[in-house]
């Protein structure tokens, strides 16, 4: 069995998994490799239009992170039918047409894996979090419209998952749509062209769950904005839940009309914030539990955590290539496995946070001037900064403490030791110290 065929049967298995048996036997079990695919251009076949319209609606970009943590060297997945030329897909099962309980537009499928069971959460997400689960409750809304923003990978899309998923369980008669931005665009500009808006309208603002991801991308199309305006004044005036998502906050959406902002803003507006450390440790914990196979020991938990630190979505991928690795080579995870493995991946999310940045950080966040942190002066309002700033050295350099020490004005290493061990301590009952240090992290992580 080739490279390209050892992937896609981990893809397979992976699909499997997180998709459930039904969603996995009625959609993407008749999906198979086409002969000739290559690591770099991988071909996927159906064997209808309908279905391969489907997959690539819902599994396109799902489907192209999966093969490239197995081949990083993946360019492209293409989503093709092969009705004509069967001839040409491997093992081709005769599978029989999907039935849908409903039509896709009015329960959509949602990803198995997206729950928020399944969603780790801590300071910089509980507020999205639990706004989240409030507007899937059954019951007149709370609140309405949702604006959920954050950057890439974050866990916006997670939570509108599992805001589906829990609100259809609590309400099985009820209806939803899910659509990305850009797909909201597409389908209006084709009604436009159809002369048919009415049934574009009627259809959305029918359904009791209406949620757009990827809001920014409408940026500047008046005609959509115009339309996507009343969609949510509808939905504003008739009670019913509107989730919207998109990478920044409603005010700092660029070539959106300042009414429509405003709208947005009117309801409840919850940011996620980067993952720090310990969530980001957390989260790879957590997916490992769902491979109770795996093997990985604690070092290499903490070298993914502390090295992957843009995004939660790039942080899985690092983990899933990483465990595919080792089941196609047969070896067992190990650090220099990770390193070997990880390499590239390692070496472009690092980032060099030196001592003296850290410095001039704590010196601006508290206002004191940075020679006083490496000064004699023991004053609470610059010990304390002093301390925070040899705690995120610690945390955040490779520095060992002596040389910490030496660059806090030749302190001795067991300074540096009370220092990290004060501030932890503090973290956990100082509200403002901890808010401090994360908002230090952030900025120097960024």
């Amino acid at each position: 069995m080739d490279a390209v065929s050892k992937a896609w049967s981990h893809v397979r298995g992976n699909l499997r998994r997180s998709a459930g048996q039904r969603l996995f036997d009625q959609w993407l079990k008749p999906v198979e490799l086409i002969p000739g695919s290559t690591p770099e251009a991988i071909r996927l076949g159906l064997p209808s239009a309908f279905m391969t319209q489907w997959v690539k609606n819902h599994y396109s970009e799902r489907l192209l992170l999966e093969f490239r943590g197995v081949l990083p060297e993946v360019l492209s997945v293409t989503i093709e039918t092969m009705a004509d030329e069967p001839q040409r897909v491997l093992k081709a099962e005769p599978v029989a047409a999907p039935v849908a309980e409903r039509p896709a537009a009015e329960r959509p499928a949602f990803d198995a894996r997206f729950t928020f069971e399944r969603f780790v959460t801590d300071s910089t997400n509980r507020v999205a979090f639990n706004a989240a689960k409030a507007i899937a409750q059954p019951g007149v809304p709370q609140f309405s419209p949702l604006y959920l923003h954050a950057g890439t990978g974050q866990g916006k899309t997670h939570l509108m998952h599992a805001i589906g998923q829990a609100f259809l369980d609590a309400n099985p008669n009820a209806t939803a749509i899910y659509v990305t931005a850009e797909r909201f665009m597409f389908e209006f500009v084709q009604a436009l062209r159809n002369k048919d808006t009415h049934s574009f309208k009627t259809r959305l603002r029918s359904v009791d769950l209406l949620m757009i991801d990827d809001l920014q991308f409408i940026g500047g199309k008046d005609a959509t904005q115009e339309e996507f305006f009343h969609t949510v004044n509808e939905f504003m005036s008739s009670g019913k839940r509107l989730v919207v998502a998109a990478d920044r906050a409603p005010q700092s959406l660029e070539g959106f009309e300042p009414r429509l902002a405003s709208r947005l803003g009117s309801g409840l507006v919850a940011d996620i914030k980067p993952a720090e450390l310990d969530l980001r440790r957390r989260i790879v914990v957590r997916k490992l539990g769902d491979m109770p196979a795996v093997a990985m020991p604690d070092e290499v938990i903490d070298l993914l955590a502390a090295r992957i630190t843009s995004n939660v979505r790039e942080l899985e991928g690092a983990l899933n290539r990483l465990v595919a690795y080792a089941n196609l080579s047969n070896e067992p995870i190990t650090i220099d496995f990770a390193v070997a493995t990880l390499g590239e991946v390692l070496r472009s999310a690092q980032r060099r946070i030196t001592i003296d940045e850290i410095q001039r950080a704590v010196s601006a966040h508290f206002e004191v001037k940075q020679i006083d942190l490496i000064s004699e002066r023991r004053a609470v309002a610059i010990a304390r900064p002093r301390q925070i700033a040899m705690y995120l050295a610690k945390r955040l350099t490779t520095r060992s403490l002596p040389e910490i020490g030496r660059k806090f004005g030749n302190r001795d290493h067991s300074t540096v030791i009370h220092a990290v061990r004060r501030i932890e301590e503090l973290r956990g009952k100082d509200v403002e110290i901890d808010g401090a240090v994360r908002t230090l992290m952030r900025t120097l992580e960024g």
